[in-house]
């Protein structure tokens, strides 16, 4: 359903915390011009542990409302507490969101069929697309493709956003799920590889940088134009490194402050970039051409 360059938004803040909503038209605006093909809002880049219920329905209201169909909203929905992630996918569905995506419960360590009835129950109380995220180096817990298999069968978990950065996780939920279920990588380095072998996009922080080119290397990778996606992955590289210097959001967000779209906010117990890594940051998006 959905293709290509997908950002990980950061959500804006001012530098007492507070959300900047200003900033958010910016950072959306900038988005629609650059081609990125859909934005993820308050997904874990955009600090969703961070916000409170009524702060994380806004962002999506604001970002549904300033794209005004000019590209796909994709909301972060996820929460460690399956009530809490139903009542953030309702809230997402009422804001007009095109899809929801939802990370496994982080610390709780559930079995896999408590991820089954977790992803299942959300799915039944909400009738939005939804899409799986599996992230298990920040959440302690790993969804298998076979648990993925079962989940979709469920009609409206379209997806996942698959952040391992091992390849033969693609073939091996292809193999089980069928090709019309989608597979995002969220592992920037092998986003490029992974299209190439048949993903359907990714689910990018670089893209929060140096979008026009995300966009560019996803449509050649997704065209199997193998030479001009490399060229341009290559291009990128250092920013899929730098970016994760210290824990995301973290370097991002200092990147796009170098840009100018945002204050200096974050919000505890994220802490801002270190000055012994603003060099490395600087460098990569010295070498991505966005500075």
């Amino acid at each position: 359903m959905y293709r290509g360059s997908m950002v990980a938004l950061i959500t804006p803040m001012q530098g007492d915390g507070d959300v900047d909503y200003a900033a958010l038209r910016r950072l959306i605006e900038f988005h629609i011009e650059q081609g990125t093909d859909a934005i993820v809002a308050v997904g874990t880049t955009g600090e969703s542990a961070t916000l409170d219920e009524q702060e994380h329905c806004e962002v999506i209201a604001q970002a549904v409302e300033i794209a005004a169909g000019r590209l796909p909203i994709i909301a972060g929905t996820g929460a460690n507490s399956t009530t809490e992630a139903i009542s953030l996918t309702r809230c997402a569905k009422q804001a007009g969101a095109d899809a929801c995506l939802l990370v496994t419960p982080y610390y709780n360590k559930p079995t896999q069929e408590g991820l089954y009835q977790h992803h299942k129950a959300v799915a039944k109380a909400v009738e939005i697309p939804q899409i799986l995220y599996n992230v298990p180096g920040r959440t302690a817990c790993d969804m298998q493709p076979e648990t993925v298999a079962r989940l979709a069968a469920i009609e409206n978990i379209i997806g996942i956003k698959e952040a391992t950065g091992d390849l033969s996780r693609l073939h091996k939920i292809k193999e089980l799920c069928g090709k019309d279920f989608d597979v995002y990588s969220g592992d920037d380095a092998t986003g490029c590889e992974m299209m190439l072998q048949g993903g359907n996009g990714v689910i990018s922080v670089t893209s929060n940088v140096a979008p026009k080119t995300m966009h560019e290397m996803c449509t050649a990778a997704l065209e199997g134009e193998r030479k001009a996606a490399e060229r341009l992955d290559l291009q990128l590289s250092g920013l899929h490194q730098a970016l994760f210097i210290e824990s995301n959001p973290i370097p991002v967000k200092w990147a796009m402050v170098e840009l100018g779209f945002c204050d200096e906010g974050i919000r505890l117990p994220l802490t801002w970039l270190s000055e012994t890594a603003q060099a490395e940051v600087k460098s990569a998006m010295v070498q991505a051409g966005v500075v």
